[in-house]
């Protein structure tokens, strides 16, 4: 099976790295030979490290998918459009297969792609895409294809978990702990897309398509990043017996899917606080299955190579088949679950002016908003200077929370935006 990659960056490389180191053992696997006989590449003449001896380059990156000489593209370009979009494109519409790793393009674009591919019959497949070296999407559409899916949930961004785990570790600020992790190359020198949550609720599109049989929908995903975690809330959650991290959830309610990324308290002893550093996790609940724990390397050249080489593995043996499980022409985007109907209980952090009467405004706050106080904590006294209040609500509706923590904004004596962190049952 003859493949032209375009792109080879860090996960490009590694593919061909894989492909040529391993020729024999994936021969044997794939049922035929797999070589890489053409790449694209910004910078054709720049040292990789790589033997491209017998590989053509091709200036323009969608003469790929022209080329009578190629089986299958493998796209590792990147972005949500460009380029990246229009080869896929080119690429189906010619009859070849293709592989991506591409979550942003597919969260935004994978209903056309999906319908593309199954009118021209032939694979688009995406394993890559979603947890680096973790089969999940495999999991998800083949291993656990007799299940109802009631939640699927996880840690799809290795970037926010390394620096929550460091943050706990060692009680340093976002900010430092931030500038260590591009220091180290495990963030970018634009962080945004990373912190702000964009890359994970990309991943999570994907993930609820399959899960629950619709088109991704991530225009209805609410996103949260982790600039607002501070190491005070990190302390008071490992106090509390908790512990903070990113998490991606979707689940299927009475009025839809609910989909939301955005940090959660969980307990210390649930499976998925034990993912920490860079290390992705994912948890699938099934009706037969019941919970299944997915652990493992989210990112880098060696994990996500892997996952990119499975899929051509499968076109190799002919396995293959709907690109989100079921026929493209079929499914419709997930009906959204809002999320002000989302109940639960909640982490809320003030900082206040030490003086009399500030806890009896605050109390009515909840009261007129019909939530109730689990448990309340303040260490300490400091009168006439600010200190921090933090509460555990009982279950309170997302709608009225907002209410709460926004007339609470509004007294005279909170001295900065309140800060909610919503606890996830698990």
């Amino acid at each position: 099976m003859r493949i032209g990659i375009a792109g080879l960056g860090t996960v490009g490389g590694g593919t061909v790295r894989l492909l040529q180191g391993k020729a024999d053992l994936l021969a044997a696997r794939a049922g035929r030979r797999v070589e890489v006989v053409a790449a694209s590449a910004r910078d054709p003449g720049r040292e990789r490290g790589l033997d491209l001896g017998g590989v053509r380059f091709e200036r323009d990156a969608l003469a790929l998918a022209a080329a009578p000489d190629i089986d299958a593209v493998v796209e590792l370009i990147g972005g949500a459009g460009g380029v990246a979009l229009d080869l896929v494109r080119a690429a189906l519409e010619s009859g070849k297969a293709v592989v991506t790793a591409n979550k942003a393009m597919l969260a935004l674009h994978g209903g056309g792609l999906a319908l593309l591919a199954e009118r021209q019959g032939v694979p688009l497949l995406f394993e890559a895409a979603v947890a680096g070296g973790i089969p999940i999407v495999k999991s998800l559409r083949e291993g656990l294809a007799a299940n109802r899916v009631r939640r699927v949930y996880g840690i799809l961004n290795g970037t926010c978990n390394y620096i929550l785990t460091q943050m706990r570790e060692t009680g340093r600020d976002f900010a430092e702990v931030l500038a260590e992790a591009q220091g180290l190359g495990y963030a970018e020198a634009d962080p945004s897309t990373d912190v702000d949550g964009i890359d994970a609720a990309h991943k999570l599109a994907l993930l609820a398509a399959i899960a629950f049989g619709g088109l991704p929908s991530f225009e209805g995903i609410h996103v949260e990043g982790i600039r607002r975690v501070s190491a005070q809330d990190i302390a008071y959650a490992d106090a509390l017996g908790y512990r903070i991290k990113l998490l991606g959830v979707a689940r299927r309610t009475e009025a839809g899917v609910e989909q939301r990324l955005h940090p959660c308290m969980v307990r210390k002893d649930a499976a998925i606080a034990q993912v920490e550093g860079v290390f992705n996790g994912i948890v699938v609940e099934g009706d037969e299955a019941g919970e299944v724990v997915h652990e493992g390397r989210g990112a880098g050249a060696g994990p996500t190579a892997s996952a990119v080489v499975a899929d051509l593995i499968d076109i190799a043996r002919g396995r293959w088949g709907p690109v989100f499980g079921v026929p493209a022409a079929g499914l419709e985007p997930l009906r959204p679950s809002p999320l002000q109907d989302h109940a639960g209980r909640h982490y809320v952090r003030l900082m206040v002016q030490d003086r009399p009467g500030v806890l009896a405004e605050i109390a009515a706050a909840f009261r007129d908003h019909d939530v109730s106080i689990e448990s309340l904590l303040q260490q300490g006294r400091d009168p006439g200077r600010t200190v921090a209040i933090v509460l555990i609500t009982h279950e309170a509706a997302e709608r009225a929370m907002r209410g709460a923590l926004a007339q609470i904004g509004r007294l005279e004596a909170v001295e900065e935006p309140p800060c909610m962190i919503r606890i996830e049952a698990l």
